[in-house]
């Protein structure tokens, strides 16, 4: 594999989609090959799961199916767009990959964070980011932020959000060597300005 693979998580109004964009274009000026990935999403049966596991209207999905939806539509990105994309020497983007599945579903729903990573293996293929920038910011901050068309996650009670934040700091705790941890709390042009000079040491290897 000779592309670079970073992925930018964060909690609800923490701004990492902001950010990923402006990372991309900043990137694109540099003349570097660049491919942008949302998760669930960009894949056309990726983007059909990511439907099913928003929607409001879909209150009997079990948690256990919650957690499936997300690792198929991965297994899908991986396999169609990811490796071949790796294989060419691209810079990949990715808002959200597998540390959000440990997170939300993991931390958040209380599921089995063992058998998420397990699968998440064979998912992923061997596949794991060079670099994953952590997005921080109060809970309620957060969702404020967020806005009022709250998705079927984002509706969650404050308690579970509490639980996803501090999953995904304990998986920065965990693994310090690849996630890289940005307050949120200064404008969008300083916060980008943390993404660019954490990422810069990937192309200097």
């Amino acid at each position: 594999m000779k592309g670079k693979f970073i992925t930018f998580e964060g909690f609800e109004g923490s701004g990492k989609s902001t950010q990923i964009r402006l990372f991309a274009q900043y990137l694109k000026k540099q003349r570097l090959p660049v491919l942008l990935l949302r998760e669930p999403g960009s894949t056309g049966i990726s983007e059909r799961i990511r439907k099913i596991l928003l929607d409001k209207k879909n209150k009997a999905l079990s948690q256990d199916a919650e957690m499936l939806l997300y690792l198929a539509a991965r297994s899908q990105l991986v396999q169609e767009k990811i490796i071949p994309a790796l294989k060419k020497g691209k810079v990949i983007l990715c808002d959200r990959f597998h540390d959000a599945t440990v997170a939300y579903q993991g931390y958040g729903l209380g599921l089995d964070k063992k058998l998420i990573n397990s699968i998440g293996n064979f998912v992923m293929a061997g596949i794991k980011p060079d670099l994953t920038i952590l997005f921080d910011i109060d809970v309620e901050e957060g969702l404020k932020r967020a806005g009022r068309n709250k998705d079927r996650i984002e509706q969650r009670p404050l308690g579970y959000h509490r639980r996803v934040r501090q999953g995904y700091l304990g998986i920065a705790k965990k693994e310090p060597g690849r996630v890289k941890v940005i307050k949120v709390d200064a404008d969008i042009e300083t916060v980008q300005q943390r993404v660019r000079e954490l990422a810069i040491c990937l192309f200097r290897k």
